[in-house]
């Protein structure tokens, strides 16, 4: 994890927890995985402040929520004390149990990473999947040069290619689109993919 972001999630942890909440649902990801991730154990890697590790929880699915920022995963298990949070940073998710969960989900993370650790972190992802698993991975699309916010936040530019080549060869795409959006008004790139048997 990018260290300067890492730093300003921690030291503002309470007011990006507000912001996130104050924000629309985002419905339309939601209408995503209630179509493409199945029942079973679903990690939400980079929960943030556990909105989404809430509604997989109220929704069915077994849900465990991780991240890098020790004051978000403060924010997560105050609002959520009934779920279950530990931290984990990619790329490596040291201590997330491999080939354990049916459905992953990655929203908006990989971006705060350098280039170069996003493939590490997609392999990461995968790795925690087992076979005929889910895997739902969006990230803020930004053009020409990564950058950071006002905030210290990094903000990488990458191509969709640094991701699709690492899937397997068997490995189904399920969904792939670049779209704006409801919950945060951003152009975000979204890919759902399934392991191989």
């Amino acid at each position: 994890m990018d260290t300067e972001t890492l730093a300003s999630y921690d030291a503002n942890a309470a007011a990006y927890a507000a912001e996130w909440l104050a924000q629309e649902p985002p419905d339309d990801m939601y209408a995503l995985l209630r179509t493409h991730f199945t029942p079973g154990p679903t990690a939400d890697v980079g929960c943030g402040a556990g909105r989404d590790t809430a509604w997989l929880a109220a929704n069915g699915f077994d849900a465990r929520g991780f991240d890098a920022s020790a004051g978000l995963l403060a924010e997560a298990r105050a609002a959520h004390p009934a779920l279950r949070f530990a931290h984990a940073a990619l790329p490596e998710l040291a201590g997330v149990e491999r080939a354990a969960f049916q459905n992953v989900l990655c929203e908006t993370v990989i971006m705060h990473l350098a280039p170069a650790q996003v493939g590490p972190s997609v392999r990461s992802l995968l790795a925690l999947l087992r076979p005929r698993g889910t895997l739902y991975l969006s990230w803020r699309v930004t053009a020409d040069a990564s950058k950071r916010d006002p905030a210290g936040r990094l903000y990488a530019a990458f191509g969709k290619a640094s991701v699709l080549a690492e899937l397997a060869p068997g490995d189904a795409i399920l969904h792939d689109e670049e779209r704006v959006s409801v919950s945060s008004g951003k152009r975000v790139q979204r890919l759902i993919a399934r392991r191989h048997a």
